[in-house]
């Protein structure tokens, strides 16, 4: 059985878009990523190295957003969760999503 943890709300800046204006300005973008994976043993044992970490998450997300500039926010969103799932080899899928 998958679990499921979410990290929502992660305000990060980044200059992604298709418009000149975006990408010389940049914006804030919301990011919010869904992990699934099994977390019964961290919950059995409060043992952090079974879970996934949320700091590391969500730095990793804010160092996507917050590097190469991108036209498309699906470009930043499937780099975030690529990049989470070869980070954590516990997860069996992840969601993200870019607001």
């Amino acid at each position: 059985m998958a679990d499921r943890i979410e990290l929502r709300g992660l305000e990060c800046f980044g200059y992604h878009g298709v418009f000149p204006h975006e990408k010389r300005d940049g914006q804030t973008f919301i990011v919010d990523v869904t992990c699934w994976l099994d977390v019964a043993g961290a919950a059995a044992t409060d043992d952090l190295a079974l879970t996934v970490n949320y700091g590391e998450l969500a730095d990793l997300a804010v160092s996507v957003v917050q590097g190469e500039p991108r036209d498309l926010i699906e470009t930043v969103a499937v780099e975030i969760a690529d990049r989470a799932m070869a980070a954590h080899g516990l997860l069996h899928a992840v969601e993200v999503t870019i607001h």
